[in-house]
Formats: structure tokens, C-alpha cells, sequence
């Protein structure tokens, strides 16, 4: 057992002892603008809470709320692996449940941790950190809705929410807070996605995959004649999302730069992390031997998925921590060697699916050997349990501000 724990780095090399220090300073900041939290989901949410018992621990609500998303995931791997079906009408009526059960326990789980005077900071790195891993999984679950394929579509969806996720964790590092806008992801872009979800049950996926000028006859003139209505509707949301969100997150870190007299030139390159992860996914998928054509895309999503959580859940960690920002994580190894050897063309079908298999494994042992140290290392610091509560006082964590 020794033999095999020294191939792993220590708890101290994940976070140091001075680093855990830090977290007697947390305080816990959010700003939620949009009018569906302040008008119709704040009052669900108030009212869920109070339907999980006390003894139920945030973050057991937190992982109880990815599993929903999960268990889509393994519908989809046992109906429609093609994802794209169609599948019976109850599995697209599953994806838009388990999308909302997740939403509704990711919102329900720091109430309950207010309630039961159990905040603090493993709450936050919980909580973000199964979030990042729902990015990849539900970015397969609504692909699938949409009945986009094993195709390019499916890879923009997924990665449209990793993008904006990272973000988002890259702005609240500088910036100390949270900040979801008017329109936002884990809002109104969730519930869109639950819509869609639904629409597909009743109508069937392929209203997706009208041509652009039926599916939007105010609009759809603008885009070209072969386009569906699915890529008409993946460039307006990449639009969205270059300048509604990508591009107010640098502001926001411009402003705060600016007020603690920080250079925001110096931040920008932090965000070459993301940028060497997504190329070397385009890079590795557009010169596979076998992902796209013998179905493996999931198998790759999902490897790629856990290293970016383990990015994001790095950043997280470091700004709760007061740690520099991280610039790397070992995980990305796999993805830049597969786009290496991919790009030269020294893969075949059968060793490139090998190597998947082994970066699958590889990105998995590892993320999850850094999540259980890390969470035992916080554990033994703040005297708590991560999936039971025990007694201590609340840390204050207030509500998100609203508009």
C-alpha cells in the first residue's frame, strides 16, 4: 500500500498547511441579478429546503443532486448511445427532471447549510467542483436531447459550458465573488435546457433539425440556406456567450484589477490554461482515427470533462485558500500527448482507443485521489465531516445579492 501511495504527490504538495490558514478568512460572496431567482426561484427554493431533513448534510444534497445527472447519463449510454435516437418520449422527459432536480438540490444546499449552521468553505469547493464536472455531463444530456449525434454539434455544446464555467471561476478568483447576471447559465439557460428537453418528448428531437429559415422565420434568412435550426441556434449562443458573458467577466476582473492597483494584463495569461485544454480536444478530435466514426465521443467527452473539473476545482481551491492562481494541472497531459500523436498520425483505430482508455483511467484516478485529500485535509482543518453533519457554528454566509 505504501509502494502505491508514493506515486501519488502528498496532501501538503495539494494544498499546505500555511494555504489552509487562510480559510479563516472565508466569506462567502454572490451577486444574482437575474428575475427569476429574485421573483419565482428564490421562493421554490426556500420552500424545497425545508422539505430535506436536518440531519441531511449540504454537501450530501450537493452529490446527491449530480447523481440525477449522472443517471441521465447512463440512459443515454443504454437507449440512444448514438445520441441521437430518437429515443421513446419518457427519456427526454428524464433528462429535463434530472436537469431540474440537479438545479434545484445545487441551489437548496447552501440554504441548508444556513439552516443547520453548517456553512464553510468545503461547501463552496464542493459545490463548484461538482459543478464543473456537470458541465461535460450535462452537455451530453441535452446534446442527446437535441439529437445532435455523434457530430461537431455535440462537442460545441459541451464545450460552450465549459468555457463560460471557466470564466466565471477565473472572474471570482480575482474578484472575491460570484456574480451571475441578468441572464445566466445556472438560471435561465438551465431552464431553457429543461424547456428543450421537454419539447422534445412532445414534438421529437428532430424540430431541432428544420432548416434554419423554418425554425426561425424572422432570423433564419441571416444564416446560410443548409443551415438547421440547431446550428443557427449553437452560433447565436456562442454570440451570447463571446460577448453577454466571456466578455463582461474581463471586465469585471478589469475593474477589480484596477481598484487593488493589480495589472489586468497580467491576469490574461491564466486564461491560456483553457486554451491549450479546448485545442487540444479540436486538435485530437479533428484528426481521430476512431472517436467520431466508432462512437467513442462520450468515452473522450467525459476524459476531457474530469481533467477540466480538475482545473476549475485547482482555481477554486486556490482562490478559497489565498494560493497563487494555478497554471497547470497533470491532467491535461493525456489531452496534449492525444492531440500530438493525433495530429502526427501515428494512431490507429485500436491503439488510439487504447490510449483514451488509459487517459480515461489516468484523468479519473487522479482527480479523484486530489478531491479526497483535499476534502480530508479541509475536514481535519475545520474539525467537520464532508457528507454528515456535525455541530458548529455558522460561518457566515448571506444570501446572494439580488437585482
Amino acid at each position: 500500500m505504501v509502494g502505491l501511495t508514493s506515486y501519488f504527490p502528498s496532501g501538503d504538495e495539494y494544498v499546505t498547511e500555511d494555504a489552509l490558514k487562510n480559510l479563516r478568512n472565508y466569506r462567502y460572496r454572490a451577486v444574482d441579478k437575474s428575475f427569476l431567482t429574485k421573483y419565482i426561484y428564490r421562493h421554490y427554493w426556500e420552500w424545497a429546503v425545508t422539505l430535506f431533513p436536518r440531519w441531511m448534510a449540504p454537501n450530501l444534497i450537493t452529490l446527491t443532486g449530480l447523481s440525477f445527472e449522472i443517471f441521465d447519463v447512463l440512459l443515454v449510454l443504454l437507449i440512444m448511445p448514438d445520441l441521437e435516437g430518437p429515443g421513446p418520449a419518457w427519456l427526454y422527459f428524464a433528462f429535463g427532471i434530472g436537469m431540474w432536480l440537479y438545479s434545484t438540490f445545487d441551489n437548496v444546499d447552501g440554504k441548508q447549510a444556513r439552516r443547520t449552521g453548517t456553512s464553510s468553505p468545503l461547501g463552496e469547493l464542493f459545490d463548484h467542483g461538482c459543478d464543473a464536472l456537470n458541465c461535460t455531463i450535462a452537455g451530453i444530456v441535452e446534446a442527446s436531447a437535441f439529437a445532435c449525434g455523434i457530430s461537431w454539434q455535440t462537442v460545441a455544446i459541451v464545450f460552450f459550458t465549459t468555457m463560460t464555467f471557466f470564466f466565471s471561476t477565473w472572474e471570482e478568483y480575482h474578484t472575491g465573488v460570484l456574480y451571475l447576471g441578468y441572464i445566466n447559465g445556472p438560471t435561465e439557460i438551465l431552464t431553457l435546457a429543461v424547456l428543450a428537453c421537454f419539447a422534445s418528448g412532445i414534438w421529437g428531437p428532430a424540430i431541432w433539425h428544420v432548416p434554419a429559415s423554418q425554425g426561425l422565420p424572422l432570423i433564419g434568412r441571416l444564416f446560410p440556406e443548409t443551415w438547421e435550426l440547431m446550428d443557427a441556434l449553437l452560433m447565436i449562443t456562442a454570440i451570447a456567450m463571446i460577448f453577454g458573458h466571456c466578455l463582461v467577466c474581463c471586465l469585471n476582473v478589469y475593474s477589480a484589477c484596477k481598484e487593488q492597483n493589480r495589472s489586468f494584463f497580467a491576469t490574461l495569461p491564466q486564461l491560456v490554461q483553457y486554451v491549450v485544454f479546448a485545442g487540444s480536444c479540436y486538435i485530437w478530435l479533428s484528426n481521430s482515427t476512431t472517436i467520431f466514426t466508432n462512437n467513442h465521443l462520450v468515452l473522450f467527452m467525459v476524459t476531457a470533462g474530469t481533467a477540466f473539473g480538475r482545473i476549475v476545482s485547482k482555481i477554486i481551491l486556490a482562490h478559497l485558500t489565498e494560493m497563487p492562481f494555478p497554471s497547470y494541472t497533470v491532467q491535461m497531459i493525456p489531452l496534449v500527448v492525444g492531440a500530438v500523436i493525433a495530429r502526427i498520425g501515428w494512431f490507429t483505430p485500436s491503439t488510439e482507443l487504447f490510449f483514451l482508455v488509459i487517459s480515461f483511467l489516468f484523468v479519473v484516478v487522479a482527480y479523484f485521489h486530489w478531491a479526497l485529500v483535499v476534502i480530508e485535509r479541509f475536514c481535519e482543518f475545520l474539525g467537520i465531516n464532508c457528507l454528515t453533519i456535525t455541530p458548529q457554528p455558522d460561518i457566515e454566509r448571506p444570501e446572494p445579492a439580488t437585482a
